[in-house]
């Protein structure tokens, strides 16, 4: 679970319900398209907030950046029908809110970790028809297949657990804060970011959760058919990832003939960890994009 470092928004940002062909979801927005657009899609168990610190350096250096909350996440309202989270109903949503962003032209897309998934499918499925909805590509902390083993069975632990208790996310959350007692900096009096942790945890639809966890432990590897695709490319991570071990990540960077950066001192969240370093690399890459 991404951990936003603040919750500030910048005063460059905006936030509101981006209406889209596929109904409106809640957007951070920030800065204008002097150098371009770009759609930013979050994670498992995540939401545009994991974006926010990297709003401000990106819409400084010229770029308009979109971070959503996907169908059932957060602030975007989505139907208690698992079917309705199937991946490629996430990917048709990826396309609408490109569609809507974009106002024409093409969009910088990029996929956090479960986020990177549902973009690598919304790129493939445009390709079918017209890949010129996409300027570039960025896969942030996102694999070429399933998570690792031992992110599956932590995986399946929540999913199981919603089942157990009857989809309750307040008795889930109890749990999970639990089972991470000994691995989280835990708090007698928890701040501003943990309130808001277990904000969004109760504010998500929990068959949104178990349809994409199942997802995340089945993902099938489609690195060949992404290659085959033209289209700038970059695979970003930090320095160490639990979900898919960066050694899979530089293959992955390889059979696409992507770029490949490491941000020093992250590990699955750059965007919260080291938002700085994350923008520049991003601002260079879409700099270089066109």
């Amino acid at each position: 679970m991404s951990r936003p470092p603040t919750l500030v928004l910048p005063d460059a940002a905006l936030a509101y319900a981006l209406e889209t062909s596929r109904g409106a979801f809640a957007v951070l927005d920030a800065g204008r398209p002097l150098r371009g657009t770009a759609l930013l899609v979050p994670g498992f168990t995540g939401s545009k907030e994991d974006f926010i610190a990297l709003l401000e350096p990106l819409a400084d250096a010229g770029w308009r950046v979109v971070a959503i909350d996907g169908r059932g996440q957060y602030e975007s309202e989505g139907p208690h029908d698992e079917k309705a989270y199937a991946q490629a109903e996430l990917a048709a949503d990826v396309i609408a809110q490109a569609e809507a962003v974009g106002d024409g032209g093409p969009v910088h897309l990029l996929g956090h970790s479960f986020g990177g998934l549902v973009a690598r499918a919304a790129v493939l499925r445009d390709a079918a028809h017209d890949a010129s909805l996409w300027a570039s590509l960025t896969l942030m902390s996102s694999g070429p297949a399933a998570i690792d083993a031992s992110q599956q069975v932590r995986t399946q632990l929540l999913t199981d657990a919603l089942a157990a208790n009857g989809n309750d996310m307040e008795s889930v959350w109890q749990q999970m804060r639990r089972l991470d007692a000994e691995d989280l900096d835990t708090r007698t009096s928890p701040d501003a970011i943990d309130e808001f942790l277990h904000r969004r945890w109760l504010a998500t639809v929990p068959e949104q959760l178990t349809a994409t966890g199942r997802q995340l432990v089945s993902e099938p590897d489609r690195v060949a058919e992404l290659a085959a695709v033209v289209l700038p490319k970059l695979v970003m991570s930090g320095e160490v990832d639990y979900a898919w071990p960066t050694p899979w990540l530089d293959s992955m960077a390889e059979e696409l003939s992507a770029r490949r950066e490491v941000i020093g001192g992250a590990e699955h969240s750059p965007n919260a960890e080291q938002p700085e370093a994350t923008a520049a690399v991003l601002d260079n890459f879409w700099g270089t994009s066109r």
